[in-house]
């Protein structure tokens, strides 16, 4: 498998775009509209959309289906069988393909499995979305967020550590494996020291 990124088992249709060492496992099928990044990993039985758009080195694990309408910046984790969404009131005789409510992943978020993401919202950079949780609306950069629907219990360092800061609290704070450095002011988080894409 080392030498082969697109398993034969999986389906990549004409006029899909797949960055330099992107890989596609098992039963995957990505559709002909797709723009896919450099670096990606498509777990099993992952399934990507016409309207979709993903950066690089993007980690999409087993079981995710990324619907039209969504967009997943650089550096983003969707943990195993996590869940977009694309319309918000669903029903099976009612055709709403043109109310499609697009959401943004953006950069480093992390959504942890079976986490579902309601259509529509944007997760804001390096925020963490623990397992189970759903999330209805937009979400601050840093925040960890968790239950149903989900909350913000915390805030976490763009390395995946949780920050000795408090939801509502004013100050700062240092991750605890690189030493960065964020503050927490307003109910926002910024990294003061970091490297400077973030």
């Amino acid at each position: 498998m080392s030498d082969q990124p697109i398993h034969a088992s999986a389906i990549v249709d004409a006029g899909a775009t797949l960055g330099d060492g992107t890989r596609v496992w098992h039963f995957s099928h990505v559709c002909g509209g797709a723009r896919i990044g450099a670096g990606c990993s498509l777990g099993q039985n992952v399934f990507i959309g016409n309207d979709v758009l993903v950066g690089d080195r993007v980690k999409i694990q087993n079981n995710v289906s990324v619907y039209d309408a969504v967009t997943i910046e650089d550096d983003v984790f969707c943990g195993p069988s996590m869940v977009f969404t694309n319309v918000w009131n669903p029903r099976a005789a009612v055709v709403r393909k043109d109310q499609y409510r697009r959401t943004l992943i953006q950069r480093g978020a992390t959504i942890g499995a079976n986490a579902t993401i309601v259509c529509g919202v944007t997760v804001g950079r390096y925020a963490f979305i623990a397992a189970g949780a759903v999330v209805t609306r937009d979400v601050p950069a840093f925040a960890l967020m968790a239950g149903v629907p989900a909350r913000q219990t915390g805030w976490m360092s763009r390395h995946g550590e949780r920050l000795a800061l408090g939801v509502g609290s004013t100050g700062k704070a240092a991750c605890p494996h690189t030493g960065d450095i964020y503050t927490v002011r307003d109910g926002s988080c910024t990294l003061d020291n970091g490297p400077a894409h973030t």
